[in-house]
């Protein structure tokens, strides 16, 4: 093999996640290329770059999802490289093709790869080939007028879902013939807008499901390992919220078969890079549900209990310099929780605004992925996820303290948060139990609000950075601030900004 040269690296996407791509070029010695939107011509990811390319526009598709632009930005800035992140074009074959085709390197795997394992009913025949277990489905053709007939033979509740994309978008449990007809159309015209591809299927809804991913990597030389497994069952309308490494619900002979199987479905389509396969379990058996040919959100969790750099990974792989393993070995426990921007008081709707004051938890083997300071304003044009706080200890029992600890250290000021429904639920019995499946959140936590306390709190805080710091804003207009007094870094509220936001 040929190695590639890496020495300039464009990275085609935002916020936390661009942030912390650039954090591993740099200690590889690549250069980085941020791109942005005119909503994001202030973001931490533009300042902590080396070089940055307006996009022009404000919406995704102004912006981050126009191939043409994000290419021209590589052609103009002289990027040799592309890492696509996760969202955006992660997992759009036609865009790792015109990256190819534009003589630069692609950090991801193979077009071919992407296409195969991106169509939800492609992936599960080529699962199926390779004798993985499946979840009983039935196809819909937009031809076909007999649908309520496929869903009695696979037996209600149904899940209506998308064939394309991912992300909870495009599906809907069904418990009933009477609402099959009205799910099937929301769930034609959430996915058509989502994804571009209107198409849908059937699947059997599982009962108290728990939604268990194993982390697989394809190096240049073919070789396929895994890195163990995240349970990512704590989720809110499909969405996930909190994941952990390793899962405490299955057994040894479970994870087994499940990595093993993890492994085959990624060496049948011959990938490179990071992937993660997933799989649904219920009643004791596991069925495959879908490859994400991607840079997972929740990959941090595997990084701390492995001691590895995923990113740095995916580096070395597309640039054939990686030394293939296969002796990955979790170590202790880690825990992620998904910080947003929502308002937990109307139904947790995605929210924006100017962030007056943010003050990230530190600690013992306490990292945060994050990309705010005092003064970000957050759009509400992109995904509300604000950061990643990701802990790890030697079992999960102090990890769940650690995540709380530093869950109610982390201070954001200025706009809703999910910080205190987090908190509620890494606290809670089901949780520390670990009986938390894909439906418990919605269930368990219906009636959620937030204590009187937290909003006292909030409140307190806020005139707290004003008396301290004058007009809130003002003194903390962008994202490098000078360095703290003494006095600033005094309580629990440090000023302690790095010039470097979202460490």
């Amino acid at each position: 093999m040929t190695q590639k040269t890496i020495k300039r690296l464009l990275i085609a996407n935002r916020s936390e996640i661009a942030c912390r791509i650039a954090r591993s070029a740099r200690e590889m010695g690549i250069e980085t290329v941020a791109v942005y939107s005119q909503a994001d011509a202030g973001a931490a990811h533009v300042v902590l770059a080396d070089h940055s390319v307006a996009l022009g526009g404000i919406s995704p598709a102004e912006s981050y999802l126009r191939i043409d632009a994000i290419i021209e930005a590589a052609r103009t800035s002289g990027a040799d490289a592309v890492h696509p992140g996760y969202g955006f074009l992660a997992e759009n074959a036609e865009f790792a093709r015109a990256v190819t085709a534009a003589g630069l390197v692609f950090v991801g795997p193979s077009p071919g790869a992407i296409e195969l394992m991106g169509d939800k009913i492609a992936a599960r025949s080529a699962a199926e080939v390779q004798g993985l277990p499946l979840v009983p489905c039935a196809e819909i053709d937009t031809n076909t007028g007999d649908v309520e007939t496929a869903a009695a033979a696979l037996g209600y509740p149904v899940l209506v879902k998308a064939a394309a994309g991912g992300g909870g978008r495009g599906m809907r449990v069904v418990h009933d013939a009477h609402a099959l007809a009205d799910a099937i159309e929301q769930a034609r015209r959430e996915a058509q807008s989502a994804f571009g591809d209107g198409r849908i299927f059937l699947e059997k809804y599982l009962n108290e499901p728990r939604h268990i991913e194993v982390q697989v990597f394809g190096f240049s030389d073919g070789t396929v390992a895994h890195l163990g497994e995240r349970d990512c069952s704590t989720q809110r309308r499909h969405q996930k919220i909190v994941e952990e490494a390793p899962s405490v619900t299955i057994d040894d002979a479970t994870r087994a078969a499940m990595t093993a199987a993890a492994v085959k479905i990624t060496s049948a389509i011959e990938y490179r890079g990071a992937g993660t396969v997933e799989f649904i379990v219920s009643g004791g058996a596991f069925y495959f549900l879908e490859m994400n040919t991607r840079l997972q959100v929740e990959h941090a969790v595997t990084e701390m209990v492995c001691g590895v750099d995923l990113v740095r990974m995916q580096l070395e792989t597309a640039a054939e310099s990686d030394a293939p393993r296969t002796d990955f070995a979790a170590r202790g426990h880690s825990i992620e929780c998904r910080v947003y921007a929502e308002d937990p008081t109307n139904g947790f709707l995605p929210t924006g605004g100017k962030v007056l004051r943010v003050d990230h938890p530190t600690g013992p083997c306490v990292r945060v992925d994050s990309a705010l300071y005092d003064g970000l304003e957050v759009p509400v044009l992109y995904d509300p996820m604000l950061a990643k706080v990701v802990v790890w200890a030697p079992d999960r029992g102090q990890a769940i303290s650690r995540m709380a600890a530093a869950l109610e250290e982390f201070a954001i000021v200025g706009l809703p948060t999910n910080l205190a429904f987090l908190i509620d639920v890494v606290r809670s019995s089901a949780f520390a139990s670990g009986a938390i499946a894909t439906t418990s959140i919605e269930h368990d936590y219906a009636d959620w609000r937030p204590s009187a306390g937290d909003a006292t709190d909030s409140a307190l805080a806020a005139a707290a950075v004003v008396a301290e710091f004058g007009r809130p804003g003002t003194a903390f207009a962008g994202p490098v601030a000078t360095a703290p007094t003494p006095w600033q870094t005094l309580g629990a509220w440090r000023s302690g900004n790095e010039k470097e936001p979202g460490s």
